[in-house]
């Protein structure tokens, strides 16, 4: 290829992508280096990307060839792409599959072609890997005990090498139910859940499912729950997401109360249960992380015949679950989520345990298809009072986030935007509890945090839905599983420090499409040259891979009454 300056892509040496996001073939390209590059970094001009092995694995997992990612940026590069970066990218692809798992004989085997069979010697002297295996049964084969399923995946990860598991499931027992007839499945929705299943061969039966908030991954997990036609364990985050998945399950399909439900310690479990982690993940008084008996119900995950674990929401997998999930390789495992980011940065974790990503649809896409609503994201800077500059300035760097984020002016900025969205359907999120209550009390709104009871939460809930309420306060407990479609605004004034996931799911609280049609506006107020600023930069990365850009706001001119200018910076 030759130079083409009309091109926005800048490819370096090491494995860097610089995208012009100015320039008009930004879009194309960006959507286009989304399927297998990862987002370091998005200021108003220029968008840093990497290219990673996991970002190329999880691509080759999903269908995307190392030739069609070559192509990808040869189209779009402004230079000619360096042949070191061609070169890894094609040499890394194809790392995927080299190594499979296979079942014979009521056991594991970990085999190779005939000509990897020197990969395989070098990988079974690999201190982390060699305890995980059995006999060597020849030159391209070893013995994988069973209970090393999971944890052999991520010891062969963390050298280098993903290990793609075709060693099948076990059955659970049957339990066959169908959608109701009413149901329409979008077509993505029915592509998500084959992509998973695979016709139910062994290629197929575990791996996550990428889609933005609002857009039917419930209906996705429904879908792949009939296409097993077995007993379904579904974990998610709160007690509000069990009341959806219920309240889904029992709209959306021919199951019955008696057939669903919520897992209830001491009764008998349903066909269909559904459990929370936090109580999967409770630690019994007095007990180490380590002991055998911490988590008194693990016993959950073996106590039935499942023949598929549902995990919603698996970017939030807590690390107990990790633990136990190697116990559990030989059922079906569905991971659903709106992004693969993990604060921790245990994302191999999830593409080990639970399985690679098997399908992805961009957010723009959904947006554009009018499956999910448009929105418009918007930051509103305003400066710290002057009394409260010299209490930032003398705190430690913990303490100075918080100062920041419970900036008093916030009050009066919602005050500002609230006016300016009078009788539109709104919440107000945040992290720390004393500045939402203050919030709450100025708007005279309820407020719902983790304290509150899941009976009254369900009752405000429902009152929003019906436009009884048109106004809730929320704390971090709104993040997830909120199905209140009718909402068009949300304001957030503070976050958990600069995470990206939950920047994605907070705008996703307001994704679900409108009964007209209508759009929603995302508003981040932020405390201008403070910690909180860097923060929201690194919160928006994930939004900004999807094609999201923030229009910067001038808090002061806000509150002077000049209202929210039509058009702004755009970070």
């Amino acid at each position: 290829m030759t130079f083409d300056p009309a091109n926005p892509l800048i490819v370096q040496a090491d494995r860097s992508v610089f995208l012009e996001a100015f320039n008009p073939r930004a879009e194309d390209a960006r959507r286009d280096l989304a399927a297998f590059a990862e987002l370091v970094s998005s200021p108003e001009h220029l968008h840093t990307y990497r290219i990673t092995p996991l970002s190329l694995w999880n691509a080759a997992a999903a269908g995307v060839s190392a030739e069609q990612m070559v192509a990808a940026l040869e189209r779009h590069a402004k230079f000619p792409v360096p042949q070191n970066v061609l070169h890894d990218l094609r040499e890394l692809t194809l790392r995927w599959g080299r190594l499979r798992l296979v079942a014979h004989d009521g056991g594991l085997l970990l085999v190779v072609d005939a000509p990897d069979a020197p990969l395989l010697t070098e990988l079974s002297r690999n201190r982390a890997v060699a305890p995980l295996l059995g006999d060597r049964m020849g030159d391209a084969v070893f013995a994988v005990p069973l209970v090393n399923r999971g944890v052999v995946k991520t010891a062969l990860l963390e050298a280098g090498w993903p290990l793609d598991d075709q060693a099948g499931y076990s059955d659970g027992l049957q339990y066959a139910f169908t959608l109701s007839s009413a149901l329409r499945v979008r077509e993505y929705q029915q592509q998500a859940a084959e992509a998973f299943y695979r016709g139910g061969s062994a290629e197929g039966g575990s791996g996550v499912v990428v889609l933005a908030p609002g857009s039917g991954k419930t209906v996705v997990g429904m879908v792949a729950m009939t296409l097993v036609g077995q007993r379904t364990l579904v974990l998610t985050t709160n007690r509000t997401s069990v009341a959806q998945w219920e309240r889904e399950l029992l709209a959306r399909t021919t199951l019955t109360p008696d057939e669903v439900g919520e897992y209830e310690p001491g009764r008998p479990l349903k066909p269909v249960t559904v459990c929370t982690y936090q109580m999967l993940t409770h630690r019994r008084r007095g007990t180490e992380r380590d002991d055998k008996d911490a988590y008194p119900h693990m016993g959950l995950i073996g106590a039935a015949e499942w023949g598929l674990i549902v995990y919603d929401e698996v970017h939030l997998l807590p690390a107990p679950v990790f633990r136990i999930t190697a116990e559990v390789q030989a059922r079906r495992r569905l991971g659903l989520t709106a992004t693969l980011v993990r604060e921790d940065g245990r994302e191999g974790d999830v593409f080990a345990l639970i399985g690679p990503k098997r399908y992805d649809r961009p957010w723009k896409t959904l947006e554009q298809e009018g499956f999910i609503a448009q929105a418009e994201c918007v930051e509103v800077r305003l400066p710290l009072p002057q009394a409260e500059r010299v209490s930032y300035a003398a705190a430690p760097d913990r303490e100075k986030h918080r100062i920041a984020a419970e900036n008093p002016d916030k009050r009066a900025v919602v005050s500002a935007l609230l006016r300016e969205h009078a009788g539109v359907p709104t919440l107000i999120i945040g992290q720390y509890l004393d500045q939402l209550t203050l919030i709450a009390q100025d708007q005279e709104a309820p407020l719902i945090t983790g304290k509150t009871p899941q009976r009254e939460r369900e009752r405000l809930f429902q009152a929003f839905r019906e436009r009884r309420v048109g106004l809730i306060v929320m704390s971090k407990v709104g993040n997830f599983a909120l199905d209140l479609p009718d909402a068009e605004v949300l304001v957030q004034v503070s976050g958990a420090f600069g995470s990206r996931q939950e920047e994605a799911q907070r705008l996703g609280r307001l994704l679900r499409p409108k009964a007209d049609g209508g759009g929603a506006t995302f508003y981040s107020v932020v405390t201008r040259e403070t910690t909180e600023e860097d923060h929201a930069h690194h919160r928006q990365l994930f939004l900004a891979e999807q094609g999201y850009a923030y229009r910067i706001v001038d808090g002061e001119g806000l509150l002077a009454g000049e209202g929210l200018p039509v058009s702004g910076v755009t970070a």
